[in-house]
């Protein structure tokens, strides 16, 4: 298998740079693997696709704004993990000026490059923490083709989202409303979406890709409600790797061991594979050649993915992070 196998064609008037006016006004496709099957419909019907037994599990992490630039408007900055309130480990550009010793503004506090890892990230110490609130924004998807606006600190979160520390949403879940939400049996765990979910992959053969690694945490109580339930519904990709890894080492008998775990995984997902906890999933429409398309297809089959995509942009469905979704039965 290659990673051109996961490739379609996507006109670029089907992504979607903003959201709609309401979150549940997505529509959402429907594939039922079993039968092979495609339909259409809206995400407020969601509820009607669930089982009695079912649990849907959610990723309540929170987006920050973690892109800043100094004040002289020449660097710029992702934040793409706070070692502590004073030390980020960062993506730099241009990464020719900030060389070990370098310092940089933003905001009035001074950051200063300690080291410089092989991957080329900076490990920057700063003088006080810096308020990314004040100054820093979120950093939206490129293939958005725009900067941030006030409206999206609120859009570009789920409703639900609680603990800091995501670069990019779990888009999945940005299609919940509260009222629909309460209706629905669910529980939380967290992943924190790093820059890797939108670094392409840029090998031939997929089993030859470097995943990223994302820190996640999952209680013990929730991972007992997996346990009991008769279908685990996973919203999104970030929750499903979550819980495949966790999946791999559990007890005999038990879908997760029910203790508290945090940690950090790199599981990457692609066919063929054994699913060993999730029994459907919802997410949204992801990028040709990706580790997230090849993920559905893992769980789906290639082939009614890639159907199903087609359909999708005959029916001129909206792509990526603020677009329509699919579930997967």
């Amino acid at each position: 298998m290659r990673t051109s196998d996961f490739h379609y064609d996507l006109p670029p008037e089907l992504i979607a740079s903003r959201p709609l006016e309401r979150r549940a006004d997505s529509r959402m496709m429907v594939i039922d693997r079993a039968k092979g099957t495609i339909t259409h419909g809206m995400f407020r019907d969601f509820e009607s696709h669930l089982r009695p037994d079912d649990l849907v599990m959610l990723n309540n992490t929170r987006v920050i704004p973690a892109r800043v630039f100094s004040d002289d408007g020449s660097i710029e900055l992702l934040c793409l993990d706070r070692l502590s309130p004073v030390e980020w480990r960062c993506l730099v550009r241009p990464g020719k000026k900030m060389r070990i010793g370098r310092v940089v503004e933003v905001g009035g506090t001074t950051g200063t490059v300690v080291e410089v890892f092989p991957n080329g990230d900076r490990l920057i110490r700063w003088s006080e923490p810096v308020d990314l609130d004040a100054h820093g924004h979120l950093a939206l998807p490129h293939y958005m083709n725009r900067d941030d606006e006030i409206s999206d600190r609120e859009r570009y979160q789920t409703v639900f989202a609680k603990e800091e520390g995501a670069i990019a949403a779990p888009t999945a879940g940005l299609h919940f409303t509260p009222e629909l939400l309460a209706r629905v049996p669910h529980d939380f765990l967290t992943l924190h979406v790093g820059v890797g979910t939108f670094r392409p992959v840029q090998v031939d053969r997929p089993e030859e890709h470097e995943m990223h690694s994302e820190r996640y945490a999952i209680d013990g109580a929730t991972a007992g409600k997996i346990n009991a339930a008769g279908r685990v519904l996973a919203v999104g990709t970030t929750v499903t790797r979550v819980l495949e890894h966790l999946g791999r080492t559990a007890p005999e008998g038990q879908r997760l061991a029910a203790t508290d775990q945090r940690g950090e995984t790199d599981i990457f997902i692609y066919p063929p594979y054994d699913f060993r906890v999730i029994g459907a999933l919802l997410t949204n429409f992801h990028l040709p050649e990706s580790t997230l398309i090849m993920l559905v297809s893992a769980f789906a089959g290639r082939e009614l993915v890639l159907e199903a995509y087609r359909k999708a942009v005959e029916e001129k469905y909206r792509f990526y992070s603020y677009g329509d979704c699919m579930l997967l039965v």
